[in-house]
């Protein structure tokens, strides 16, 4: 068993294979309305429902193993089907 308060993060493992064409792998064009990304431009692959924005905290007890980021949700408005895809600010998410 490993234990996660060390500061030392667990092995990660890809969750998909790298598209071994990358010239399919531009994406779409996405923008993000409300919130604290508004009007952030991104690409996206496959139309994602939820897009998970982040932002670094700054702790208070100084240098710790951790770090904390503010977390922000965005969901894709099912109404738009071009480009930009547009992804709304959701106020009720944690």
């Amino acid at each position: 068993m490993r234990s996660y308060g060390t500061g030392e993060a667990p092995p990660r493992t890809p969750t998909a294979a790298p598209d071994p064409h990358p010239e399919t792998a531009a994406g779409e064009q996405a923008l993000l309305d409300g919130g604290p990304a508004h009007g952030t431009r991104l690409r996206v692959l496959d139309r994602p429902a939820v897009v998970q924005v982040t932002y670094p905290c700054r702790t208070e007890d100084g240098p710790t193993p951790f770090r904390v980021d503010a977390l922000y949700v965005y969901r894709r408005d099912p109404r738009v089907h071009h480009e930009p895809l547009r992804y709304g600010y959701d106020h009720a998410s944690p």
